[in-house]
């Protein structure tokens, strides 16, 4: 029986692949907080996953493009989901949408579900490993 590589490993590579985009956007956010008229944005995780492009999550607003490639090149071609605007708590006088505290929340949850999935497919790797061993 042939072994399938990509069932064995799950999700798990994509959610790397989402987990670590999603933390250059907040990385960028949390970069610009001082950016007068700056934009918060973020991108729906679990809509991302799926690639169904469902429902957003309800602190956030779709992004009204005008050309099909304005949005794409933020999260790459490879089908990550939507990027969306944060809606703010408290909008700044100078047009800032970052929320400080919200981003370092976001990124830190971002950082543990990233090692989560690095600490699964490391388990399902090394279960790979020794099956084919015969162990």
């Amino acid at each position: 029986m042939p072994l399938n590589l990509d069932a064995a490993l799950g999700v798990h590579p994509e959610a790397l692949q989402l987990r670590a985009k999603r933390t250059e956007l907040l990385a960028a956010n949390m970069a610009n907080a001082e950016t007068p008229g700056y934009l918060a944005r973020d991108f729906n995780f679990q809509s991302a996953l799926r690639s169904a492009g469902g429902d957003s999550d309800p602190g956030m607003l779709r992004l009204q493009v005008s050309q099909p490639g304005h949005v794409a090149g933020m999260l790459g071609d490879g089908g990550f989901g939507d990027l969306l605007y944060r809606v703010p708590t408290q909008p700044s006088i100078d047009g800032n949408t970052v929320d400080g505290q919200v981003e370092k929340a976001e990124f830190a949850r971002n950082s543990l579900h990233y090692m989560a999935s690095l600490t699964f497919l490391n388990g399902r790797i090394s279960g790979v490993m020794r099956a084919l061993r015969g162990e």
